[in-house]
């Protein structure tokens, strides 16, 4: 086991080294073999001719004495003085090394009797393949040890358990995750202040949107912003149906759009004057009236939208009688009257049905009987805003519940137009309930002038606002517009007078039936530009030149015509 310690020292080694003992593990050391020197004078930089040597080496730097014939080669180029043995152990000067007559050797180090040698350079033990030793450390002088004092207890590899190690790692994970709560509190906070933030910010918003959408904020509670023109008016969504009531007994419809304005939550009914002037399915300008006799739901509906730049959803025929099953379902209704109404099926000096007054509760028959009245010499629109009073109360009084107006629908049994639902009708029904039972419903009557035009102000104020569209009349110069009125006594007169001149090219104006029967016909103009187009239309009817006069013509009519007792079809 030696041997690797051995190899190259043995036997044919030169005499470099020499053995000077063993170590705690059996292994040999070695140092330098000294070698006699002649002694020289040292070398004494400061004091070149003195007759004392400096030693550097020894304790506490004090001076050794002299040695005749010594010198120091700082350089190492000269010989120099013999080097006592080495103590592996730092136990001081080894004492009798071989070749130093009068010592001894202590392969352990131990001082010898013989008393301290002064110390002088020395050269390191060496160990084949071993490192060399650690730092050297000076010893106080005169404690009769080396520098280098080893212990054994530093050569023994033992690795021994550092419990302050252990309490270090505990107080670093205890900063540690004190720093880390700490952090994530933080974090925490700062989340709710951003969460509070974040709430605050939406109530704020969400309540200024609020009172804008109300019409509550300073500056917006104007009449535009409660009709929800605010936000642009053509931006706004409204669903439309369009309820024509048709008498039964009398003849005759009445004409009203149901809007709900689902952005600003409003209701309304506009009423529809029947001499609205409207295009029929050829293109010609009817009226409305007119156009709901003849073109049927569908092109009514067409012609409307036309005019007022709407989109109606659907279209509900609702007769009189239906009227009456519907009010006598839902329970009566309570609304303001503005005239009596005489029972149409009492005699002379009974009572009347329906009573002048405020709070008047009125029965399917009542209710009926007060939406078709119209007084002798009233305009049309008169009875109109009678048949808007009755739909607002009988919408007062629907189900706002979508599944009870659509029971109520049903209950009625009546045919609607394919356009409209039994569930259509009621859900639209129950929001419309909701919104009159609110307040938040209004009735509008569409101001038409003379001919059946629209005027500004029709555009502006229901128009736009309520419907949000644009008028649009039919050109006037599309066809020249022919009123006719039956005073010949003879029913069938006006359907075949409408015959002849819708064959002429012109468009048909109903007139009505007048209360007297004339004897001679009349074919009246107003404007002059008029005059030939009225030649026209006695020609086309057959009836005489003379019988064109200049006059005041009714409705939206170029040309009015009053068809006399003169009047023979078959000559047409």
């Amino acid at each position: 086991m030696n041997d690797r310690y051995d190899a190259g020292y043995g036997g044919d080694h030169d005499d470099r080294y020499e053995l000077v003992g063993y170590d705690e593990y059996g292994r040999p050391i070695y140092q330098p073999a000294a070698q006699q020197q002649p002694q020289q004078q040292p070398y004494d930089p400061y004091a070149q001719q003195q007759g004392y040597g400096y030693d550097p080496y020894a304790a506490g730097g004090q001076q050794t004495g002299q040695y005749p014939g010594q010198s120091y080669d700082p350089y190492g180029t000269g010989q120099q003085a013999p080097v006592p043995p080495y103590d592996p152990y730092g136990n001081g000067a080894a004492q009798g090394a071989p070749g130093a007559p009068g010592t001894s050797y202590d392969p352990y180090g131990h001082a010898a009797a013989s008393g301290q040698q002064p110390r002088v350079a020395e050269q390191t033990a060496y160990i084949p393949q071993q490192a060399g030793p650690a730092e050297e450390t000076e010893a106080p002088a005169g404690d009769g040890r080396s520098e280098r004092d080893y212990a054994t207890g530093q050569f023994a590899f033992v690795e021994e358990p550092d419990t302050d190690s252990e309490d270090v790692i505990d107080w670093l994970n205890f900063t540690e995750n004190r720093t880390e709560r700490r952090e994530e509190a933080k974090r925490r906070a700062r989340s709710r202040l951003v969460a509070l933030v974040v709430v605050l910010a939406l109530t704020a918003v969400g309540g200024v949107g609020y009172l804008w959408y109300a019409g509550k904020l300073p500056g917006l509670s104007s009449s535009d912003s409660k009709t929800g023109t605010a936000t642009s008016a053509t931006a706004q969504k409204r669903d439309v149906i369009v309820v024509h009531l048709h008498n039964t007994k009398k003849g005759g419809t009445s004409t009203a759009l149901l809007v709900d304005n689902t952005t600003t939550q409003q209701g309304t009914t506009v009423l529809l004057p029947n001499s609205l002037a409207v295009a029929d399915d050829d293109g010609s300008t009817t009226t409305l009236a007119k156009s709901v006799e003849d073109d049927g739901s569908s092109g009514t509906r067409e012609a409307i939208d036309t005019v007022l730049g709407t989109e109606i959803q659907g279209t509900w025929r609702l007769d009189t009688p239906y009227l009456q099953n519907l009010v006598d379902i839902i329970g009566n209704i309570e609304i303001d009257t503005n005239a009596d109404v005489p029972d149409p099926d009492g005699k002379k000096g009974t009572a009347p049905l329906v009573t002048k007054g405020k709070d008047r509760t009125l029965g399917g028959k009542a209710a009926v009987a007060y939406a078709t009245y119209r007084a002798s010499g009233e305009a049309q629109n008169a009875q109109l805003e009678r048949f808007g009073q009755v739909m607002q109360g009988v919408l007062r009084k629907v189900s706002s519940d979508a599944q009870g107006a659509t029971v109520t629908v049903q209950t009625l049994a009546q045919i609607l137009d394919p356009s409209l639902t039994d569930k259509d009708l009621g859900t639209f029904l129950a929001k419309l309930a909701d919104l009159a039972k609110g307040g938040d419903y209004k009735t509008a009557l569409l101001p038409v002038q003379t001919d059946g035009t629209l005027s500004a102000q029709a555009s502006d104020s229901v128009v736009k606002d309520v419907l949000g569209g644009t008028a649009k009349s039919p050109d006037k110069d599309a066809a020249v517009r022919v009123s006719v009125q039956n005073a010949s006594g003879v029913k069938g007169n006006s359907e075949k007078a409408r015959i002849v001149l819708l064959n002429g090219g012109f468009t048909f104006l109903e007139g009505g039936t007048a209360s007297a029967a004339q004897s001679a016909s009349k074919v009246v103009y107003t404007d002059a530009a008029d005059k030939e187009n009225a030649t026209e239309v006695a020609k086309t009817l057959g009836l005489p030149t003379s019988a064109v006069t200049k006059g005041k013509t009714s409705s939206n009519a170029n040309v009015s015509v009053v068809l006399g007792q003169d009047y023979e079809p078959s000559a047409s």
